[in-house]
């Protein structure tokens, strides 16, 4: 588990069953609905898909910097926001439950 003094923000995943709508066609091409203003074309940012966890001194992570807490089955994770604010989602997996980081 990480130091009190690591975490800022804490995040409880739980499992959550989300229905989506199935929609047909390639939506990567599709135009922002009206109204919306794309600033970034889509996958622009590229995702950390692999992430790799050390301890925030061998980080160089400060004690008062702000990260990310994530505790799932009791395995407690931290992401940093500096590292966040360049990739904005980490997709990660404690066992067998996938989840996604998303800042």
């Amino acid at each position: 588990m990480l130091p009190s003094r690591v975490w800022r923000c804490l995040l409880m995943v739980s499992p959550l069953m989300v229905t989506l709508p199935v929609v047909s066609g390639d939506l990567r091409a599709a135009e922002p609905p009206p109204g919306v203003t794309q600033i970034l074309p889509r996958n622009r940012i590229a995702s950390i898909d692999e992430p790799v966890f050390v301890s925030a001194e061998e980080a160089g992570i400060s004690d008062d910097a702000w990260v990310m807490g994530v505790v799932v089955d009791g395995q407690a994770r931290a992401y940093s926001l500096n590292l966040l604010n360049h990739h904005e989602i980490v997709n990660d997996q404690v066992g067998e439950k996938p989840f996604a980081a998303v800042w």
